[in-house]
């Protein structure tokens, strides 16, 4: 079973946050999912509707130190990673750190950045260290990377590539809020932000104590071999070019792992695993050509593939 208090405080943590993004409480669920099973979260939605505001409000919550980058296609690795910087004092070079040392880095509109710039995150987002000048550089714990692109503006951008979309634990849009959630984000925000109001619910080792017990919950034979038939079947599909990679099917086992552990169990479930899959699976999947013609969408593929495979009891 999970620690009583820590499960408590980390039930507030989701309460405090639900308090800033309205009506979205699925969302901030599958964000706390990410954050508890050591996964980074790429945010695909329109402008306005609260990516920003959601990773600020997670970052106080949590007591992390927040990074935020505007990607551009003028952007360079350096402005991510740092660089040596020169002293003509002493005659020697100095490491300057760039922003991705930091416990949450908010990757804002990454599609908008060169290859090359967007690549520069890969090894932090995957090791938890960036490479400079042939030295090795660990990043601090936790670390999250959070990104957000917009969906429907393609002008001055390039699409992340499968390399980088496979090192998303999550993907997750917000939508509009309705009626009732918007009228409450209207008033909250007639004499100040929300977000001012926020104080740390958990603390970073308290983070860090809740991994480690994520990492602890059982997976039991049956759900393995659930998870692992759904990931061949990604493979399989006609429709699609790529299929889920070993490391998706990681990803996925660790965070029905988390999914379980903010339930308060010990131990995982089918449920677990299916609630999970079109967050954790859908951004992976390529689609032929043929398929993306068709206008198929990879969720439906997935739950196609759901409604073919026997659910284990």
């Amino acid at each position: 079973m999970a620690d009583s208090l820590l499960h408590d405080r980390a039930e507030a943590a989701q309460r405090q946050v639900s308090t800033v993004i309205r009506g979205k409480s699925a969302a901030v669920r599958l964000l706390f999912t990410a954050l508890f099973a050591e996964g980074h979260v790429l945010m695909e939605d329109i402008p306005g509707v609260g990516k920003t505001t959601l990773a600020k409000a997670l970052a106080r919550t949590v007591g992390m130190e927040f990074n935020r980058i505007q990607f551009t296609p003028d952007l360079m690795p350096a402005d991510i990673l740092g660089a040596s910087v020169y002293s003509p004092k002493d005659g020697t070079f100095t490491f300057r750190k760039g922003p991705v040392f930091t416990h949450l880095l908010l990757a804002d509109e990454i599609n908008r950045a060169s290859p090359r710039t967007q690549s520069a995150l890969l090894e932090a987002m995957n090791e938890r260290q960036v490479s400079i000048d042939g030295k090795m550089e660990k990043l601090v714990e936790p670390f999250l990377v959070i990104a957000t692109e917009n969906p429907v503006e393609y002008y001055g951008t390039f699409p992340l590539p499968e390399a980088q979309l496979d090192r998303f634990a999550i993907q997750l849009s917000l939508g509009y809020p309705d009626a009732e959630s918007e009228r409450g984000l209207l008033n909250d925000r007639r004499r100040s932000d929300p977000l001012d109001g926020l104080s740390p619910v958990l603390s970073l080792d308290e983070l860090l104590q809740i991994s480690r017990e994520v990492k602890a919950v059982a997976l039991e034979d049956s759900v393995q071999d659930y998870m692992l038939q759904i990931i061949q079947a990604t493979r399989e599909a006609p429709e699609l070019r790529l299929g889920a990679s070993p490391r998706a099917l990681l990803i996925l086992a660790r965070c029905a792992q988390a999914s379980a552990w903010l339930d308060g169990r010990n131990f995982t479930t089918p449920e677990d695993v299916r609630l999970l899959v079109r967050p954790v699976l859908a951004h992976r999947m390529i689609l032929t050509l043929e398929s993306k013609h068709a206008g198929v969408v990879p969720g439906e593929i997935l739950d196609s593939i759901l409604k073919k495979i026997k659910v284990p009891v």
